[in-house]
């Protein structure tokens, strides 16, 4: 069976940005008869079942229903570790000493052909001298993979993180594990996460899980250009219908911008669902003009 997901982390209120990226991976699953997955990205910020409440109160007063029980991230941290050891056995990870600021500065060096912004490698070329300098002042090593040594389907990459120094794991390592464990076949996200695509690809090919198809849509602003945020007002569903706009008004209006909808008039999920056409969501970054979304 096919599957689709939306991945909020409980952090606090999902803003009309979050919203929107929702609605359009559920659409992309719907229409083609996918399931929908709901899974909390909950390594960072620990059990919030108030946030979380929330979340899936706004997206069920939108209709965006999902199947099944939601998931957390935090419940397959053995699976993590397992994916970690595969890679530890196939001799592609090394610890990272980098404090935050010094792999600021390493990223910002020039590294000839590496591109902006990577990682140049420093600690995959420590001595054991200096390892145990390391580690004699207390430090904790991240675990990174050695990017530019691996390469599956001729994707190579920048050595990125795999394990942080606390012990969890990373973004891009958990993102991959989740979606291969739930048998998740199409991704819908925010084009803000475009650059970690290769990473994960490139992880998948060597953990031997299967690639899914990738659908990223352009991000939110506001009129200032600026990408959406709770300064630019009531972005979020429960501030709006404190305003007086109803959920049906939101859907109408994200849904018109995702080019599902002629018009931003109240709408239904399912009857957006009736006229939706992935080929015609923009390429374009989507301006949030308050104005649109009147009480009524």
């Amino acid at each position: 069976m096919s599957a689709g997901r939306f991945a909020p982390s409980p952090s606090g209120s999902l803003h009309l940005g979050n919203l929107r990226t929702a609605l359009a991976a559920w659409l992309v699953a719907r229409a083609s008869g996918a399931e929908f997955l709901l899974r909390f990205e909950d390594l960072t910020t620990g059990a919030a079942p108030a946030a979380q409440a929330e979340q899936l109160q706004d997206l069920a007063l939108l209709g965006i229903t999902h199947d099944g029980e939601a998931s957390c991230q935090s419940e397959r941290t053995e699976l993590y570790a397992h994916a970690i050891h595969q890679l530890e056995q196939l001799g592609l990870t090394y610890d990272c000493y980098c404090s935050r600021r010094e792999v600021r500065e390493a990223a910002a060096a020039p590294h000839g052909a590496a591109p902006e912004g990577s990682y140049p490698g420093t600690c995959s070329r420590l001595t054991l001298t200096e390892v145990r300098k390391h580690q004699r002042a207390g430090r904790r090593p991240a675990l990174r993979l050695r990017g530019s040594g691996a390469s599956s389907a001729g994707i190579q990459t920048d050595d990125f993180v795999l394990r942080r120094a606390d012990g969890v794991a990373a973004y891009n390592l958990a993102v991959v594990v989740d979606d291969a464990a739930q048998g998740i076949d199409q991704v819908v996200r925010g084009d803000d996460l475009v650059e970690t695509t290769p990473r994960q690809v490139l992880l998948q090919g060597l953990l031997g899980y299967p690639t899914p198809t990738y659908l990223h849509v352009p991000l939110v602003l506001g009129l200032d250009g600026e990408r959406l945020s709770k300064r630019h007002g009531a972005v979020g569903l429960q501030e709006l219908r404190a305003l007086g706009v109803s959920p049906q008004q939101v859907l109408g209006y994200l849904a018109n911008s995702l080019g599902a909808t002629p018009q931003d008039s109240p709408v239904t999920a399912e009857g957006v669902l009736n006229e939706f056409s992935a080929q015609n969501i923009p390429t374009q970054p989507w301006v949030f003009d308050p104005s649109k979304l009147r009480s009524g």
